[in-house]
């Protein structure tokens, strides 16, 4: 067998396999000679098949998969040992004139190849860590959503300003029927508030869709409609008023902050708002974080400059799914998706010149320190090492499990490079401003 490579170009190539009649024909004798002692053809006796019989029959069948496992293998081990960096699969160029009766066969691959690239993380502009912050606001509007939750319900004849209407949403084109607890301070404008106020048990009360809450996303909760169908639905609904209610206020005391924190681990308002400003801080955290990660990849997907062979990886395309593609097809995908194919080939250049691979022993270690804090929301403060480990090990177990893990931890591990080595600036920011400035 001969292997030998053409380079294109720096990025195509085209690898030809010569496989002569002394690579194959011990393997296909063997076969065929295990066949004839077990085939079955009328007229002989099991195992005294003539064996030209069994070449006519079969021949061409094995002789054809021996060729192809063997053409596989060797152009997967040339690979290996040439150390080349190919991007989707090889693709075998069309051979018309091919000959199964001939003894010698030639094959030839295209190949796409991974660009030469550097990456730099220090950006001429410094990249903004978001530190998000729990303002004065937000800790106050927490503090009398605790004193909402563990406040007395009372029941109220009307609808008052700050009253808690449930009541049935309704629809019949759109097959919407849905219970709702709903408060005004959820409703967009002031139209809408009027309509309700005043309103009784039993009276129903027809709303447009379109403004009605301060946010899209309401209409999923409260009407359960889909995702998509909640961007710029715009249809009346009828709300039927089943129950009107005040949450009278909880006192700010001890019983109260023992139910919410635990006895005596807050002991005053001034600690109860400090309380509420570290845990929401710490749940700041992941996304501030996770807006570093989104801008430095941007950052580096403009930045970093190379050619991809785009040709290749469009015919590739084609034939790569469960359905095959058109070449317009396998051209608009490519576009979609070229973007993230370049930062693929960054972050693996990226993981390979600062070797953050992923070991075995840092995985099962971020899997046992995920268990332990999912343990402590439910009480568990102190699980053995023997308890982790088992759960570990079952989890690690599942391979998708394995997958979905070692991308957060490998997430972690960008993260810090970023952090360490790229021109980031901290900038502090309140919890609205930063929702109001990047996701409204």
């Amino acid at each position: 067998m001969n292997i030998t490579r053409e380079n294109i170009d720096a990025l195509n190539a085209v690898v030809k396999v010569d496989i002569a009649k002394e690579d194959y024909s011990d393997k296909v004798e063997k076969i065929l000679s295990d066949y004839r002692k077990s085939a079955n053809i009328p007229g002989f006796r099991k195992g005294h098949v003539p064996m030209g019989m069994v070449k006519k029959q079969y021949g061409k069948a094995v002789l054809v998969d021996e060729v192809n496992k063997l053409l596989q293998d060797a152009l997967g081990k040339y690979l290996v040992e040439e150390k080349l960096d190919v991007l989707g699969n090889p693709l075998p160029k069309a051979q018309d004139d091919l000959d199964w009766d001939s003894d010698a066969f030639s094959f030839e691959f295209e190949l796409g190849l991974a660009p030469e690239f550097n990456v730099d993380l220090k950006s001429k502009k410094a990249i903004t860590h978001y530190n998000i912050v729990a303002d004065d606001k937000m800790i106050d509007n927490q503090v009398k959503h605790i004193q909402k939750q563990y406040g007395k319900i009372i029941a109220q004849d009307t609808v008052e300003k700050d009253s808690e209407i449930t009541g049935v949403f309704r629809n019949e084109e759109k097959g919407i029927e849905n219970t709702a607890t709903i408060t005004l301070d959820k409703l967009k404008g002031k139209t809408n508030p009027k309509k309700l106020i005043g309103a009784k048990v039993g009276d129903v009360v027809t709303l447009k869709t379109k403004g009605l809450f301060n946010d899209d996303h309401d209409l999923m909760t409260f009407l359960k409609v889909p995702h998509d169908d909640a961007h710029g639905l715009d249809i009346e609904v009828n709300f039927e008023i089943t129950e009107i209610n005040k949450r009278e206020l909880a006192d700010l005391d001890q019983e109260l902050f023992d139910k919410v924190f635990g006895k005596d681990n807050v002991t005053s308002v001034t600690e109860l708002k400090q309380k509420i400003k570290e845990d929401s801080e710490k749940q700041f955290v992941q996304q501030g974080d996770q807006k570093l990660l989104n801008d430095v990849t941007e950052y580096l997907v403009e930045n970093t400059k190379f050619d991809l062979p785009a040709s290749f990886l469009q015919k590739w395309m084609q034939t790569a799914g469960e359905e095959p593609m058109t070449e317009e097809q396998a051209k608009e995908e490519y576009e979609k998706s070229e973007k993230s194919m370049r930062y693929q080939l960054i972050e693996g250049k990226l993981i390979t010149d600062h070797k953050l691979q992923v070991q075995f022993e840092e995985l099962k270690a971020f899997a046992m320190e995920m268990i332990k804090g999912q343990m402590a929301q439910f009480g568990q403060m102190n699980p053995s090492e023997k308890e982790l480990e088992d759960i570990a090990a079952r989890i690690l177990g599942n391979q998708e499990e394995v997958k979905r893990l070692s991308e957060q931890l490998m997430s972690q591990k960008l993260l810090k490079l970023y952090k360490d080595e790229a021109n980031i600036k901290t900038k502090d920011i309140t919890y609205d401003d930063f929702v109001k400035e990047f996701y409204s």
